[in-house]
C-alpha cells in the first residue's frame, strides 16, 4: 500500500516559536514604557519600533548575502530539519569537510538562521500591529486598518520570497525581489509611522511634487540595479574609477539582464560571460549619475519648504553616503563595512523619500500651507514621544 509522506511542520513551528520569543522583548518594552499611557501612544511606539527593527533586518539580510551565508542552511525554514544549527552539526560538519570554503559552514549556518529568527520576530510584530489596529478601529471609526493589514500580507509574501531564495539556490531574480520586498516593507511602515503620529500634510507646488515622485522612482530603479549587481556578484567587474577596465563604456553584453536564469548562467544555460557582469556594473554606474543629478535638483527646489527641512538634509547626506560607499566598493575591493553602509544608505533613502511623499501633497489654489517646525531626528511636529 502506498503511503503519502506529509510535510514535516515541526521545524517551521519551532522557528515561529523562536520568532515569537524574540518579538516578546520589544512588545514588553512598549507595554512597560507606556503602561500609564493610552492605546494610541502604545500603537505609535510599536509602529516606530517595528520600523526600526525592520530597518535592522534589511541590514542583517545584506550581511547574510555579503558573507555568502544565504545557503548556510540549504533547506527551509529549519537547518537540515532542525530548528538551530546545533541539531545539524553532523550535516554541517560533512558539508564543510567536503567543501571548506563552500556555502555551508557553522558560522554561515548561524548567520542564516539568525536572519530567519529575526524576520519571524518582525512578522510577529507586524501581526500584533494589525490586530491592535483592528481592535482600536472598533472604538474609533477614524482608525485605518488597511495599511497594517496590507503590511501583514506583504510580510507574508516577503517570507515566501525568503524561502525561494534558498530553494532556488540564490536565483538573482528572486534575491533581488527579496531585497526590493524588504525596502517596500520599510516604505509601508514609514507611511504608518506618519499616520499614527497624527501629522498634518504640507501643501507644495505640483511641479515640486512631480520632482519628488520622479526622484523616488529613480532611486527605486537604482536600488533594483544595485541589487542586480550584488546578486550577480558584479561589484568588482569594473576595475578603477571613473573608467571601467580602462574604458569609458566597455563592449555591451546584454545576457546578464535576462531575468529568469540561474546564478552564473545565461538564460540559455551557458556560463555567463564576464563581459555581461561588466555591462551590469556599468549600467548601475550610469544610473547613479542620473540619480545624483535628480537628488541635487530636488534638494535645491526643497529649500523653501520649511516642513521638509530635516528630510532635505537627510536626502543629501544619504546620497553622499551612497556615492562614497559605492566608490569604496570598487576602489577597496568590496569591503564588508562599505557594502553594508551602501545597503543602509539605500534603505535610508527609501524611508526619507517615503516620508517626504507622505508629508506633502499638491498645493491647491487658494489653500493655505501649514507652517510647522520640525523637531530633531524624525522631523515631526507632534511633541508626544513616539517610542
Amino acid at each position: 500500500m502506498n503511503t503519502i509522506e506529509l510535510y514535516n511542520w515541526a521545524p517551521a513551528l519551532r522557528v515561529m516559536g523562536l520568532g515569537l520569543l524574540i518579538a516578546l522583548g520589544p512588545l514588553c518594552w512598549v507595554w512597560l514604557r507606556h503602561r500609564q499611557g493610552d492605546s494610541a501612544a502604545r500603537l505609535r511606539a510599536l509602529t516606530v519600533l517595528t520600523l526600526f527593527l525592520t530597518f535592522d533586518l534589511v541590514l542583517f539580510g545584506a550581511f547574510t548575502r555579503l558573507t555568502d551565508s544565504g545557503l548556510g542552511c540549504p533547506d527551509w525554514p529549519g537547518c537540515y530539519g532542525s530548528v538551530t544549527p546545533l541539531g545539524a552539526q553532523v550535516h554541517i560538519d560533512a558539508a564543510q569537510m567536503a567543501m571548506p570554503s563552500g556555502p555551508v559552514t557553522h558560522s554561515k549556518a548561524w548567520i542564516e538562521m539568525i536572519h530567519r529568527y529575526w524576520a519571524t520576530g518582525v512578522g510577529v510584530l507586524i501581526l500584533t500591529l494589525t490586530v491592535f489596529s483592528w481592535a482600536r478601529a472598533k472604538v474609533s471609526a477614524a482608525e485605518s486598518v488597511w495599511w497594517p493589514t496590507f503590511t501583514l500580507v506583504w510580510v507574508c509574501l516577503q517570507g515566501a520570497f525568503g524561502a525561494l531564495t534558498v530553494t532556488l539556490k540564490l536565483s538573482p531574480a528572486i534575491v533581488t525581489l527579496h531585497l526590493l520586498g524588504g525596502m517596500f516593507l520599510l516604505a509601508l511602515l514609514s507611511v504608518q509611522v506618519f499616520k499614527v503620529a497624527g501629522l498634518v500634510r504640507e501643501s507644495i507646488p505640483a511641479s515640486l511634487r512631480i520632482g519628488l515622485w520622479v526622484t523616488t522612482a529613480l532611486v527605486w530603479l537604482q536600488i533594483s540595479l544595485g541589487g542586480w549587481v550584488s546578486t550577480n556578484y558584479a561589484v568588482l567587474a569594473c576595475g578603477g574609477f571613473p573608467l571601467c577596465n580602462a574604458q569609458w563604456w566597455p563592449a555591451w553584453e546584454g545576457s546578464g539582464f535576462a531575468i529568469w536564469r540561474e546564478l552564473g548562467y545565461s538564460a540559455t544555460g551557458q556560463i555567463l560571460p564576464f563581459s555581461a557582469l561588466v555591462s551590469i556594473h556599468v549600467v548601475h554606474r550610469a544610473t547613479a549619475v542620473v540619480v545624483a543629478l535628480a537628488v541635487a535638483a530636488l534638494f535645491w527646489r526643497l529649500k523653501t519648504v520649511k516642513v521638509l527641512v530635516r528630510q532635505r538634509q537627510w536626502l543629501l547626506g544619504l546620497t553622499v553616503l551612497q556615492i562614497v560607499t559605492g566608490l569604496s566598493n570598487v576602489v577597496f575591493d568590496w569591503p564588508l563595512l562599505a557594502a553594508l553602509l551602501h545597503t543602509g544608505g539605500a534603505a535610508g533613502l527609501v524611508v526619507t523619500l517615503t516620508w517626504m511623499l507622505t508629508r506633502s501633497h499638491v498645493k491647491v489654489a487658494g489653500s493655505h500651507s501649514v507652517d510647522t517646525s520640525p523637531i530633531p531626528a524624525m522631523g515631526l511636529t507632534d511633541s508626544r514621544p513616539l517610542v
